[in-house]
């Protein structure tokens, strides 16, 4: 097959069964699938935040844990993308538990600052100052990064935001008082890519492909 194909009652589809057969016509249509699935992240977001509503062995769920880790940052007066990396921080225990961290930066990556990548890609372990003790782990292992220009800003996070964020009597923000902020920060036109040598995905160098 070659071209684009429409399959039974199916939306457009490519024509090709190999990527080495496949067309610029192709590639643009995939382009503005790409489009629409970063439209709707936002809300994939949402619903990842929702899914950690339950109980976890801590005195708040992990939702609450996010929010109250969010409102602490706002409070003090963080910017709204530090405020969403608070928020988000720990999503990764929800779709990979063993490297919980990696996972939560990789997914806010595209999005935020370098800084904001590096604290959320190393609090797993920053945090371990607090508890490596109780399970014969090293709690200083954070110091292998101590010369790292963004070192105590992970330390910062981790004390400020995380640790102490599992209070069930502190006054914390509902989801919907973050979700204008999740809209504006995980939206399609701030997308970079940082393993490219493009700014951002096809669609968003060239807008004529964003039509259907």
């Amino acid at each position: 097959m070659t071209g684009q194909e429409k399959i039974g009652d199916q939306a457009p589809a490519v024509g090709f069964t190999s990527m080495t057969d496949g067309t610029a016509q192709d590639y643009q249509l995939l382009a503005r699938y790409e489009d629409a699935e970063l439209a709707r992240f936002p809300d994939r977001i949402l619903s990842w935040l929702q899914a950690m509503d339950d109980h976890s062995g801590y005195q708040v769920t992990r939702l609450e844990h996010s929010l109250q880790a969010a409102t602490r940052a706002h409070e003090a007066g963080e910017d709204e993308e530090t405020v969403v990396c608070a928020l988000v921080h720990d999503i990764g225990d929800l779709l990979a538990p063993a490297n919980h961290s990696e996972v939560a930066a990789a997914v806010v990556r595209p999005y935020v600052s370098e800084r904001n990548y590096w604290v959320l890609k190393h609090h797993g372990v920053f945090q371990g100052i607090y508890w490596f003790h109780h399970v014969g782990a090293d709690p200083h292992a954070r110091d292998r990064w101590a010369d790292h220009p963004w070192y105590q800003d992970c330390v910062d996070f981790c004390a400020n935001y995380d640790q102490n964020s599992f209070d069930p009597d502190y006054p914390t923000q509902p989801l919907e008082f973050f979700e204008p902020m999740i809209r504006r920060v995980f939206a399609p036109d701030r997308v970079k890519a940082p393993d490219l040598e493009s700014p951002a995905p096809l669609t968003r160098q060239r807008p004529e492909l964003r039509g259907w």
